[in-house]
């Protein structure tokens, strides 16, 4: 990982910050996505949400913001741990109850990292693969979005607004699109909750990372209750 940009750094994510309040007060008062999360975050009403952030991993198109993971509980901070389930290296384990996602590796072990759960992620069931991969990807609403309310907006272009975040891995169960994501956020205070809707969301930094280890055709399970979600 490149060094971290910290000059004027705070005060650039500041004003992006800022504008961003201002959006997700706006949206809130709409059903945007399944992926986006309503919950304000605690900075919100005269807060600072640039206090969460040391600095930016350079990317592109945009620099990816780094998250003072002091703040992060250490148990959804990024780190490999050892694993003894019966899945296969490369398989994506979700574990709903403990917000963590796990990669398997080699060796009995894995890379673990926090996650945000919403309600549509609580009633994700089944077995997933990995359908598509983006890169700062837009948004759009699903069909059945647009027939609740047919005044939404029909696209958000990515960036760090976007409530998809810097990544997103698009899970499909054979050739159908489940609609499920795992992508980043732009809400790093809501790793290790549940929000009031959403997917599965990771800090940016780590879906990045999540993103160049993950192939697509990755296989993806998910548990609840200790359990497979079939």
């Amino acid at each position: 990982m490149a060094a971290p940009k910290t000059a004027g750094t705070a005060a650039s994510i500041a004003a992006r910050t800022a504008t961003r309040r201002v959006m997700l007060a706006a949206f809130c008062l709409v059903p945007l996505a399944a992926c986006q999360s309503s919950k304000p975050g605690p900075m919100a009403g005269g807060g600072d949400d640039a206090a969460w952030y040391i600095g930016t991993m350079p990317d592109k198109p945009f620099d990816v913001p780094l998250v003072d993971r002091s703040r992060i509980d250490p148990k959804y901070r990024r780190q490999e741990v050892a694993y003894a389930g019966p899945e296969a290296p490369g398989t994506i384990v979700v574990d709903i109850d403990k917000r963590q996602l796990a990669l398997v590796q080699e060796g009995g072990t894995a890379l673990q990292y926090g996650v945000g759960v919403g309600k549509a992620g609580f009633s994700w069931k089944g077995d997933a693969r990995v359908g598509r991969k983006g890169v700062w990807p837009d948004w759009s609403p699903t069909t059945t979005m647009v027939s609740l309310n047919p005044s939404i907006e029909r696209s958000r272009k990515g960036g760090i607004d976007n409530p998809l975040g810097a990544r997103a891995l698009y899970l499909y169960n054979g050739n159908r699109d489940t609609l499920f994501r795992i992508h980043g956020t732009n809400e790093p205070w809501s790793i290790g909750e549940q929000m009031s809707s959403g997917c599965v969301r990771m800090l940016n930094e780590d879906i990045v990372d999540l993103y160049e280890r993950v192939p697509v055709g990755a296989r993806v399970v998910v548990k609840r209750n200790g359990k497979y979600r079939v």
